[in-house]
């Protein structure tokens, strides 16, 4: 993956504007009886994990930060690159090489991982 060693500067400036951003953040998640955020020691095992999610899209969480979101060939193939970082709510955001910006909440829901966006929309991990 050496696209990942080209986003390290992208990745040092996104590092730096992050505080900055996620200090005036909602952080009140839609979460749903039974829904267990990541915990400290979850998010710091984070770098090098990797989430395939029932549609085939894969997001992979990199060492130094590095973001990768993979489309699955139904949904036109394609890689997403970024960077993400773990906000103080817990939530995991990512600023894309493209100038888009997210944050999405992981948590445990009974046997399942699910991701929840801010908007409230949940994808269940495989």
């Amino acid at each position: 993956m050496p696209l990942f060693c080209c986003l390290a500067n992208f990745t040092l400036l996104s590092a730096a504007l992050a505080a900055d951003r996620d200090a005036g953040r909602d952080t009140n998640w839609p979460l749903r009886p039974g829904d267990v955020p990541f915990d400290h020691s979850e998010l710091a095992e984070l770098p090098g994990q990797s989430f395939v999610f029932y549609d085939d899209g894969e997001a992979h969480f990199a060492l130094g930060g590095a973001y990768a979101y993979t489309y699955s060939v139904a949904n036109g193939g394609g890689t997403a690159w970024g960077s993400y970082h773990i906000a103080a709510d817990g939530s995991i955001c990512v600023d894309y090489a493209n100038g888009l910006a997210r944050c999405d909440l992981y948590v445990h829901s009974g046997a399942r991982i699910v991701l929840i966006t801010s908007d409230g929309e949940r994808y269940p991990v495989r």
